[in-house]
């Protein structure tokens, strides 16, 4: 019996995501995008869930955008219609967004709108097999799922040109002194190591987390005055928080606090 793509499960408040279409290099077909964009809202408004962890069954992370799939929309001439960029955006739009800290694990090989995925998360974490490429250019065709947003912000200008006009392909280790990714790991480690960070995230204070990661996200477009505002009025809402009360009296009791993310 064929899989389901992708696989999903929830193990102490850690919410896994594997992208399950191996013979595929994990591409992302239609299906596979309303799939993930279904788990994402699921997972969000699930209170049980602290932190999501998106990574890929077999060699590949995640090879970008089903050709084949693209191609038979090509011949029925429907490749501009059939709905491919618009779920995808939706997907990226989405997982950029969620309060929830997301983690890629990046085993293989992340490509195109597979490396947009890993983009959108918070933190990336790749085995040492790990390599990506933007694949776009290569193609005759520009950034579609994000990377023209991401990358200059990751790794700065010179380097986001570099990756997409060159096609290059980049190791892990040349992702990571890029700021590509935040770490490298033996590739029998990965899961284990991306399972410990998450656990650390899923202890935290996850709904502090959800404040701060929007105040990151909106801040690049405001001042420095209007940040400041922001920040005060997220900070009166975490104050009122179960977890600081809890964070004040694990201190008052020297004791390691115990927060519920609320």
């Amino acid at each position: 019996m064929t899989q389901p793509s992708p696989l999903s499960r929830v193990q102490h408040g850690i919410a896994w995501i594997t992208l399950n279409r191996p013979e595929q290099r994990n591409a992302l077909d239609v299906p596979t995008l309303k799939s993930l964009l279904a788990l994402l809202d699921a997972y969000e408004a699930d209170a049980a869930v602290r932190v999501i962890v998106l990574t890929g069954e077999g060699r590949s992370f995640c090879a970008g955008a089903d050709l084949a799939e693209w191609a038979e929309a090509e011949a029925r001439g429907e490749l501009e219609t059939y709905g491919w960029t618009e779920t995808a955006h939706a997907l990226m739009r989405r997982l950029h967004s969620l309060d929830k800290p997301t983690i890629a694990a990046v085993n293989g090989t992340a490509v195109g709108a597979g490396m947009d995925l890993t983009l959108c998360c918070d933190f990336r974490i790749a085995g040492a097999s790990a390599r990506f490429k933007a694949g776009y250019t290569g193609m005759a065709y520009c950034p579609d799922a994000g990377a023209s947003w991401h990358l200059p912000r990751l790794i700065g200008g010179e380097a986001a040109k570099r990756l997409l006009f060159l096609d290059e392909l980049w190791n892990a280790e040349r992702a990571l002194n890029a700021g590509l990714v935040g770490e490298v790991v033996a590739d029998d480690q990965l899961q284990v190591h991306a399972g410990e960070f998450a656990a650390r995230l899923a202890a935290g204070p996850t709904y502090a987390f959800g404040h701060t990661k929007r105040l990151i996200r909106e801040g690049a477009s405001r001042t420095l005055a209007q940040q400041l505002e922001a920040e005060q009025a997220a900070g009166l809402l975490c104050g009122r928080s179960e977890d600081a009360a809890e964070a004040l009296c694990a201190v008052a009791e020297k004791r390691s606090p115990q927060f519920k993310g609320r």
